[in-house]
């Protein structure tokens, strides 16, 4: 792609108030790392217990800030590979408005563009994913069974 077509895409998501998500490659975080120096305020919040059910986490507070939470909105962590992407790299995450999906999906009644907006992805994107899951329920499960669920 040529210079002009990156300045028009950058234009389309300034305009749209997204910025793509950030990837960081597992050696790259091993070598910031080593540079970094660790802000004693964050080194307090992190050793806070972690909730361990859903119960718990619903009484701590929002935004949450624990990261490392596989349902957390803020980051996705690569099994494979062990890279991180930062889904908001614009973003802190007590800035977020959402931070946990479960919060997400427990409100249900979203069109595919909210969700969209709350996962910094498009709304076709959402559509894939939508659609690609529920291919994996019917593959999985009774049909009998999945249309009851979505009944």
């Amino acid at each position: 792609m040529n210079n002009r077509g990156a300045s028009l895409t950058g234009e389309h998501e300034k305009r749209r108030g997204r910025r793509r998500s950030k990837t960081i490659a597992r050696k790259q975080m091993m070598r910031e790392r080593k540079t970094m120096s660790i802000d004693p305020e964050l080194l307090r919040l992190a050793e806070q217990e972690r909730p361990r059910t859903r119960r718990e986490c619903l009484q701590k507070g929002r935004p949450c800030l624990f990261v490392s939470c596989k349902h957390h909105l803020y980051l996705d962590v690569n099994p494979d590979t062990g890279s991180i992407k930062l889904n908001f790299p614009d973003k802190e995450v007590w800035e977020l408005r959402e931070t946990c999906a479960l919060d997400v999906a427990g409100r249900g009644g979203l069109t595919l563009e909210e969700v969209g907006e709350i996962l910094n992805l498009t709304r076709e994107r959402i559509r894939q994913v939508e659609a690609a899951g529920l291919k994996k329920l019917l593959e999985n499960n009774d049909e009998q069974e999945l249309k009851d669920l979505l009944a």
